[in-house]
């Protein structure tokens, strides 16, 4: 299973009652899951577990409780969610100053397709950047973009006997040769090829 439904998820009050426990727990797991690529921009890879909490913060902070506003939820967060062969990322620009984050979005315009993860000794997966959203690059670049990362079998099957994973850029005002991820983060984002199971 590698899509939630209305089934997967908790009510409002038994979410409530639970959510301090659980917003511990995230929070941890979240911390395998994020990937720091210089100094200014970070990936954060989603799953079946982070898009299930995303989904009933949403619906708790909107007071949703009606069948139609948590379907158009799981419609709106579902696709971030990977599917066996790919790996589903939020990227973000980390600029905190206004006047330097509007002038490196120009700079980097582009770099939305220039972040790549590669199984050591394999080629690099660059992303498909931003599907189903309509944007206007012609000038900059946005802070957050969302990555689809597609692997051939013969790298997930590298990826799962144990071999590192890297993460570079190949934009000229924000290049990166490749860094290696960290391995509890690795194993985890490994864990995305298996057959996604609710616990």
């Amino acid at each position: 299973m590698n899509k939630l439904t209305r089934s997967d998820l908790m009510t409002l009050e038994e979410y409530s009652e639970k959510r301090t426990v659980l917003r511990a727990q995230i929070i941890r797991y979240k911390k395998r899951r994020q990937v720091q690529v210089g100094e200014n921009a970070r990936l954060y890879f989603e799953n079946l577990r982070t898009v299930q909490y995303q989904i009933q913060e949403v619906l708790r902070v909107e007071k949703t409780f009606d069948s139609a506003g948590i379907d158009e939820e799981l419609n709106t967060y579902n696709p971030l969610i990977p599917d066996g062969t790919n790996l589903k990322a939020t990227f973000m620009l980390e600029f905190p100053e206004a006047e330097e984050r509007i002038r490196k979005t120009k700079e980097l315009r582009g770099v939305e397709h220039k972040v790549w993860l590669q199984a050591r000794g394999c080629e690099k997966v660059y992303p498909i950047a931003n599907e189903d959203l309509v944007r206007n690059d012609d000038i900059s670049t946005h802070a957050v973009h969302f990555f689809r990362y597609e692997f051939a079998p013969t790298m997930i099957m590298a990826l799962k006997t144990g071999v590192a994973l890297n993460v570079g850029v190949d934009h000229p005002s924000y290049n990166i040769d490749g860094l290696q991820i960290e391995q509890s983060i690795r194993d985890s984002l490994t864990e995305d090829f298996d057959e996604m199971i609710i616990n």
